[in-house]
């Protein structure tokens, strides 16, 4: 006996379609939050939650090209992986003028480092 109905599962995909499609457009506003790792994850919860949003999403225009580009061949665009690098440097930059603790220094470069380097290993679009 499955846990959910799949019409509820349907409904949590939709939420979370959406959820994903709100932190992208806070993304575009905010430089704290990526925008394109939202848009994709929309696109993903979209697949089952509503496949007519999936098509608005990757049809859009200027949201569309780099969701293809992902989902064809896991490639990032060089203006976005500068983009992504930039604002890892800003923050951690910030996070070393605020004063932040050791600790907290260098966890963050860890895991910045990290993403990083998985940004710099994808294939360029």
């Amino acid at each position: 006996m499955p846990l959910f109905k799949s019409s509820t599962l349907k409904y949590v995909h939709l939420v979370l379609g959406w959820v994903c499609v709100l932190l992208g457009v806070i993304g575009a506003i905010l430089p704290l939050l990526p925008t394109t790792v939202f848009f994709i994850l929309a696109a993903f919860f979209f697949t089952k939650g509503s496949p007519r949003l999936r098509h608005w999403l990757v049809s859009h225009p200027t949201l569309g090209p780099p969701i293809h580009s992902w989902e064809e061949t896991g490639s990032i665009a060089p203006r976005i992986k500068l983009i992504a690098i930039g604002m890892m440097g800003a923050t951690l930059t910030a996070s070393l003028v605020f004063g932040l603790p050791a600790k907290v220094i260098v966890i963050q470069s860890l895991c910045m480092g990290a993403a990083a380097l998985y940004i710099l290993t994808r294939p360029n679009a």
